[in-house]
């Protein structure tokens, strides 16, 4: 696929409807110009592989383009983008899972291979550098589906609860229990971990820890 220098574009919905109207290369450079990175450590973050992760966020790119005929110009071209970039890393889980694949990011012995640094690293996962988050990510990948995606989308990404909705196709309501499922898992496959460290005033992931990060406009 050719990329081109980015267009001055004003929004993301702006860029797609050129995509979709005109073939415009340039808008479509836009958009991967704006989303590669976030969409980089989604498939990260949801797989633990760094070099799956890259070939799913070529593929996520790859099926925008080939389905631009399907998108609505009224809906938000990120909830578009968040919704083929999950259902790739679903499948690609499944997959592994059949096949009994090891990610990555850990050993056959399930030790944490040295640290893997994520996609356009921001203040928060630069805090987030140590023991205490190589214990999260690698007690992350255990919590079951669907409660990861929602864990992931909610504290990583810094989506709002009606946003996850959207994109994944679910009531707000069914969104909030599966992030309470989800942080009750979390809590509990890191109980072991938290029992051997020193008592801190962040020991253990709780709904105040878990908020997201401040979110960006999503403009060109």
């Amino acid at each position: 696929m050719s990329f081109f220098s980015p267009a001055p574009v004003a929004t993301d919905e702006q860029a797609m409807w050129r995509v979709q109207s005109h073939d415009d290369p340039e808008a479509f450079a836009a958009i991967m110009h704006r989303w590669q990175g976030p969409i980089r450590n989604l498939c990260l973050r949801m797989t633990a592989d760094l070099h799956r992760a890259e070939d799913l966020t070529q593929e996520t790119f790859s099926r925008l383009h080939a389905r631009r005929r399907e998108w609505q110009p009224t809906a938000k071209l990120s909830t578009y983008l968040w919704r083929i970039a999950i259902n790739l890393c679903h499948d690609e889980n499944r997959r592994r899972t059949r096949h009994g694949e090891v990610p990555l990011e850990t050993g056959e012995d399930g030790e944490h291979a040295p640290h893997i640094t994520v996609f356009q690293p921001t203040p928060h996962d630069e805090l987030e550098a140590g023991e205490r988050a190589d214990q999260v990510r690698a007690a992350l990948q255990r919590v079951t589906e669907p409660f990861r995606t929602v864990l992931v989308l909610r504290h990583y990404e810094g989506l709002k609860f009606r946003e996850i909705a959207d994109v994944l196709g679910v009531p707000e309501g069914t969104v909030k229990s599966r992030m309470v499922e989800g942080l009750s898992q979390l809590t509990r496959l890191l109980q072991p971990a938290l029992n051997d460290s020193p008592p801190t005033a962040s020991a253990a992931p709780t709904a105040v820890a878990w908020q997201p990060r401040p979110q960006t406009k999503a403009h060109l």
